[in-house]
């Protein structure tokens, strides 16, 4: 069984003494835990990625602030502690930051649910670091080289904590042609993987996660309790899911006794996956799937004249930038009118997204402005963000938002 954890070094980074501008410093006062490179004033000319720095105020000279060094960041340091008290960085310290995480995950792990997101990056004081159990598998996901100073202690904290029998790296892509580190992507160091396919299970509806060759860390645990609710809303109805990946919403919905299921996704791989979670679970209804672009298979379906009594549309992020936003909300409007030409008669159209740089409020009101133009009476049922093991801590951490639109006629 290997256990490279122990085999890590111990090392001792050095420690910085930083000042910032006057507005670097007011952010970091308000809590935000990124400092760009123009932000900084002051700082020891041999500063190296993973060295720990010490911000102090402009004028008192007062801590207020810890994080780390990035050098290959634009955002230079990441904050991993606001100094409204005095702590040393060591294992124990992080050791309680994710105790303190854990906790917050505390009833969700009360269901029947053995998936979830113990670290989510800087929303737990971990920016650039993200934790996910699939069942006794622990993927670790890393995107910036400020942990590989820290990983020893805190890859063995979150063993202890989680109690994971493996534990997986994965490394971001910059991370995987990096020579900084001794890491490969989807390298066992804690533990024995027997299958890199690993079966978990999601308020009682079971799925799986390639924890080695899986996007992201496998899979996506932040639609949880909305894939639990189309579930529940899908009994006895049909229902159309848009960009369904590895068929979340739609095998939630099939579990729930949906009479006929369709996962659209432009990737058949994605497909394959979503049939196969399909199989691990029992249903009755009738499942299909459509491979191909989801703008023009839809607007094939609306000729064809095809309705569904729900219709989900949870399309990947359209603005990595912020020079695609204005792009990104007409293909939202887009999909939105689309549909609303799928909705069957006082169905149900759930339209979602996770471009963390169109707000949420600009994103629901572009739903409305798009529901109103068209003739058909219509109610917010609800609107929705982040589950309970994705917390948001600052702004830029909140990226998720999901409306509900019931028809009335």
């Amino acid at each position: 069984m290997p256990d490279l954890i122990r085999l890590m070094p111990d090392t001792k980074p050095n420690r910085l003494a930083v000042k910032l501008t006057s507005k670097g410093e007011r952010a970091v006062v308000k809590g935000h835990p990124w400092i760009f490179s123009k932000s900084i004033s002051k700082i020891n000319e041999n500063a190296k990625t993973g060295d720990l720095v010490i911000i102090f105020s402009k004028n008192k000279n007062k801590v207020i602030a810890i994080g780390l060094y990035d050098s290959a960041s634009p955002i230079r340091i990441k904050v991993i502690h606001n100094a409204e008290r005095k702590v040393e960085i060591n294992s124990e310290f992080f050791h309680q930051k994710i105790e303190i995480a854990f906790e917050k995950r505390s009833e969700l792990l009360k269901t029947n649910t053995n998936s979830y997101r113990l670290l989510f990056g800087e929303n737990d004081g971990f920016p650039g670091l993200i934790a996910d159990m699939y069942n006794t598998v622990l993927v670790v996901k890393i995107y910036s080289e400020i942990w590989f100073p820290y990983l020893k202690s805190i890859l063995e904290s979150l063993q202890q904590i989680s109690k994971a029998d493996t534990i997986v790296i994965r490394l971001s892509r910059n991370l995987q042609n990096s020579k900084g580190h001794n890491f490969k992507d989807g390298e066992v160091v804690y533990g024995k993987l027997e299958n890199e396919v690993v079966t978990f299970i999601e308020h009682g509806v079971k799925f799986s996660a390639n924890v080695i060759k899986g996007h992201k860390t496998g899979y996506f645990l932040d639609h949880r309790h909305n894939r639990k609710r189309v579930g529940e809303l899908s009994c006895g109805k049909t229902v159309l899911d848009v960009f369904s990946y590895a068929g979340g919403f739609s095998v939630h919905a099939l579990a729930n006794g949906a009479t006929e299921v369709t996962s659209l996704d432009i990737s058949k791989q994605a497909l394959d996956l979503a049939r196969e979670n399909a199989k691990l679970n029992t249903y009755s209804g009738i499942y299909k799937t459509i491979s191909g672009d989801a703008f023009v298979e839809m607007k094939r379906l609306i000729k064809q004249g095809k309705r569904f009594d729900v219709v989900v549309i949870d399309p990947p992020s359209f603005a990595k930038q912020q020079s695609e936003v204005d792009l990104a909300k007409k293909k939202y409007a887009q999909l939105a009118q689309l549909g609303v030409q799928l909705t069957a008669k006082k169905g149900l159209l759930v339209l979602a997204s996770c471009s963390s740089r169109v707000l949420a409020q600009s994103f629901f009101d572009l739903n409305t402005r798009v529901l109103n133009a068209q003739s058909r009476l219509f109610e917010t049922l609800l609107k929705t963000n982040h589950d309970s093991d994705h917390p948001v801590s600052f702004l830029e951490g909140a990226y998720l938002k999901c409306g509900y639109y019931q028809f009335l006629e």
